[in-house]
């Protein structure tokens, strides 16, 4: 019996053998890659280089999909519970739960619309075009596990698309921060749905998008030779100035300048700016899209700033008040943040400390005398931090970028066409960031306008004066944030 299996094995082998040489199918093909091949894998991933010719493409690499996966973690945790406490612990007691539903709501409506078009519109390619992407990733069609090349090698693009949806939501909630306790919760809403479309989604695109007419490091093609590691344009300096108009059109709180609107909990600001910290490294660090060495930079270069831009904030505090608050820590900490985020990956240790020194120093004073002298209501200062901070850092990207510590800067196959590689051998990379500052500035007013007049017309901004001065959490959502018996 066992002869005669045997020999049918034999029979159905010769037959596979056969089979093999009638289709062209190479014995070759089946065997093991060889040494070399082996290698190059290896020094591709360490590298995160191309694996092309490797025997490893289309394969996503552990270490650095494991890095993309936390860091998105990260940077949501940014938002929920982080932005939502820092916020909410700035405001009165009877707005706390509308600043945590607006930034809930934010997270939801966004990640739908990030799945329906949003990922494909920023990092799609198959328009062509230099301000949108494409429609080949519409509800996420082929967004599976499978590395895309145009934005890493070795991170499946399920969850570099996951990663990006994280600052897709932060983004527009960060703008909550100007608006807060006196814009209605629809209006929020319909105003973030238009807002992505007409500044997040093309703005993302011309900055990262593979086809971005403002991407230095990975379009051969950029008309403007610009760099933003990690989204001093398009996430702080578009939600930052968009603030400022939205508040503009809103006007003043209900009692601005004529009552006391302290914070209603300077803990949970803290705990909020902790979160916020440990989440940026994600943020920041993440963007490298891979865990290398370029990503261990940015974890230094991120750490430096924020601590350098809290001690001087408070030192400044000190000097013009007399005392160092906790909030002006915290302040100077977020500045920080801010402010290294479009250099993180792109300046060294010293360079940090001069952001962090700009970070520190600036929005304090744009807090402080700017708001003052205007007279706007920036209810919890997103313009002032933000819209000034992420400003200040896009340019200071320009002045302080070097290629010793991201050698893309200089890369032949984009930097060196595009004329990146040019700018930074000169010292002109501050003329293509004032380019790219001037797009984003008028991008997310024009947009700001059109959508507030529009809201403000139709649906109305604003609740009631006697819904505001009743509370949000009560007139919005019929919760209280604290119930005492």
């Amino acid at each position: 019996m066992c002869f005669w299996i045997q020999r049918r094995l034999r029979f159905i082998a010769l037959l596979v053998l056969l089979a093999g040489s009638v289709f062209g199918i190479s014995h070759a093909a089946a065997e093991e890659p060889t040494l070399e091949q082996r290698v190059a894998g290896l020094e591709a991933y360490i590298n995160n280089g191309d694996p092309a010719g490797s025997k490893v493409t289309k394969t996503p690499g552990p270490g650095h999909n494991a890095w993309l996966m936390t860091s998105s973690a990260l940077v949501l945790f940014m938002t929920l519970p982080g932005l939502a406490l820092f916020y909410g612990g700035l405001v009165r007691s009877k707005n706390v739960l509308s600043v945590l539903a607006q930034c809930l709501g934010i997270a939801g409506l966004v990640t739908i619309l990030w799945w329906a078009v949003g990922y494909s519109l920023v990092f799609g390619t198959s328009y062509n075009n230099p301000f949108l992407g494409g429609s080949e990733y519409f509800f996420l069609k082929g967004v599976d596990a499978a590395p895309n090349p145009n934005y890493g090698f070795w991170v499946s693009q399920s969850v570099f698309c996951m990663f990006q949806l994280m600052f897709a939501i932060i983004t527009p909630a960060l703008i909550v921060g100007a608006i807060a306790e006196r814009m209605k919760f629809s209006a929020v809403l319909f105003f973030t749905g238009a807002w992505m479309f007409l500044v997040y989604f093309p703005l993302a695109h011309m900055v990262w998008g593979a086809t971005g007419f403002m991407n230095g490091v990975s379009n051969a093609s950029a008309a403007i030779p610009s760099i933003d590691f990690a989204g001093g344009t398009v996430v702080h300096m578009s939600s930052g100035w968009s603030a400022l108009i939205l508040c503009l059109l809103l006007g003043k709180r209900v009692g601005f300048g004529e009552e006391h609107m302290p914070p209603h909990s300077l803990v949970l600001c803290m705990v909020g700016t902790g979160m916020l910290w440990v989440g940026w490294y994600g943020f920041n660090a993440g963007s490298a899209v891979a865990a290398d060495g370029i990503a261990a930079n940015a974890f230094m270069t991120t750490t430096i700033a924020a601590a350098v831009a809290s001690f001087a904030w408070a030192t400044a505090e000190y000097f013009a008040r007399g005392k160092a608050s906790v909030l002006g820590f915290c302040s100077g900490a977020v500045a920080g943040l801010v402010v290294i985020t479009p250099a993180c990956g792109f300046v060294n240790a010293t360079g940090a400390i001069i952001i962090g020194v700009f970070a520190g120093l600036i929005p304090f004073l744009a807090c402080l005398k700017l708001k003052a002298a205007l007279g706007y209501d920036d209810a919890l200062d997103t313009f002032g931090v933000h819209a000034v901070g992420g400003t200040i850092g896009a340019l200071l990207t320009g002045f302080l970028a070097t290629s010793d510590v991201n050698s893309n800067l200089i890369n032949p196959s984009c930097a060196g066409k595009n004329g990146l590689a040019d700018a930074i051998h000169h010292g002109t990379l501050w003329i293509a960031q004032l380019k790219a500052m001037g797009i984003t500035l008028v991008m997310a007013v024009v947009a700001s306008v059109i959508i507030g007049l529009a809201l403000r017309a139709t649906l109305g901004l604003r609740p009631t004066v006697e819904a505001e001065r009743e509370g949000l959490d009560t007139t919005d959502h019929g919760e209280q944030g604290y119930v005492y018996y």
